[in-house]
Parts: C-alpha cells; sequence; structure tokens
C-alpha cells in the first residue's frame, strides 16, 4: 500500500487554500466578498512555482522544497512573501 503523504506536503499553499474555502463557506460563497483571499492564494501560488522553476533550472531535487524546507526559507524572509 503506498504511503500518503499529509497535504502541506505537496501543497505549498494549504493555509491559503483553507482560508479562501473558509471565507466562501462564511459569506455564503459570494465570491465577490473573498476577492482578498484569492489574491492571496494567486501570490502564494505563483511564489513557490517560481521557487520550483528556479530549482529546476539548478538542477536541484525535489523541484518543491518540502513543507520544512517551506518554513525554513520562510522564517529566514521573517514573513510570507505573498
Amino acid at each position: 500500500m503506498p504511503s500518503v503523504l499529509p497535504a502541506p506536503h505537496i501543497n505549498p499553499c494549504l493555509a491559503e487554500t483553507d482560508a479562501s474555502r473558509m471565507c466562501m463557506e462564511y459569506h455564503n460563497y459570494e465570491r465577490d466578498r473573498c476577492g482578498a483571499y484569492f489574491q492571496n492564494y494567486k501570490n502564494c501560488r505563483k511564489y513557490w512555482h517560481n521557487i520550483m522553476i528556479q530549482r529546476r533550472r539548478e538542477g536541484v531535487k525535489p523541484e518543491m522544497p518540502t513543507a520544512a524546507e517551506r518554513q525554513e526559507m520562510l522564517a529566514a524572509l521573517g514573513k510570507k512573501p505573498y
């Protein structure tokens, strides 16, 4: 049986995904009331996509940093860059 990784290991923007979903549920799925959450999610995806592309160019494996590496990278910045 293959091991199943927890979602944070797969999705670097899990918190942003959850925040968007919770906003939609809270506002009865009125999309226009959650625009800031959607933008934050898009910025997160764009940031990690660019990191992945950079690592691919440099031959770093895995291309997407692990959850622990991502935490270290964000800690070094002092905050989320998105």
